[in-house]
């Protein structure tokens, strides 16, 4: 892939995302998916909680969350990205409850019969289905008091950012 239109990795909280860049580029898809969930709690000082809580998403960095995204859709080729999430969150309903995460986990591969895929059950490749990657949805597991999954809540926030 041509580098002819740089991704700006600007980062409001002093993230570097050198490393996910490279990473992306060379298509590996699992250790920039690992890379990304790394980068993502370490921007809101979540990395010994090892999962987002409601406080830490909301007030995510909207600038680190459109890095992200864009390094996604530009390695990709616009087949992974929250940008791409969020298209089909808002497709199959755009709310934060248990049936829209479903539908959304449907469409995008991380939930086969009725049944969440282990992580190490995803697919990761280009092979996966549009927005398969990145995928932060059981950090941590489910998200205690508010009961859905980081997923939508991820998905909403990409919404108020304009991805």
């Amino acid at each position: 892939m041509t580098n002819q239109h740089p991704i700006s990795l600007a980062s409001d909280v002093g993230i570097d995302y050198t490393y996910l860049r490279d990473l992306l580029a060379a298509l590996k898809w699992r250790k920039a998916d690992e890379e990304t969930r790394r980068l993502m709690l370490k921007a809101v000082d979540r990395e010994q909680q090892r999962n987002f809580n409601s406080n830490s998403i909301q007030n995510f960095s909207c600038t680190d969350l459109r890095t992200i995204d864009r390094l996604w859709v530009k390695y990709s080729n616009g087949h992974f990205g929250f940008s791409i999430q969020k298209e089909i969150w808002l497709e199959v309903g755009g709310q934060v409850n248990y049936y829209t995460e479903a539908k959304l986990g449907d469409r995008v591969g991380w939930r086969v019969m009725r049944n969440w895929l282990p992580y190490e059950d995803l697919t990761f490749s280009l092979n996966a289905p549009a927005g398969h990657l990145p995928w932060l949805g059981r950090l941590g597991g489910w998200l205690g008091a508010f009961g859905v999954w980081s997923g939508s809540y991820i998905a909403q926030k990409s919404a108020a950012s304009n991805l």
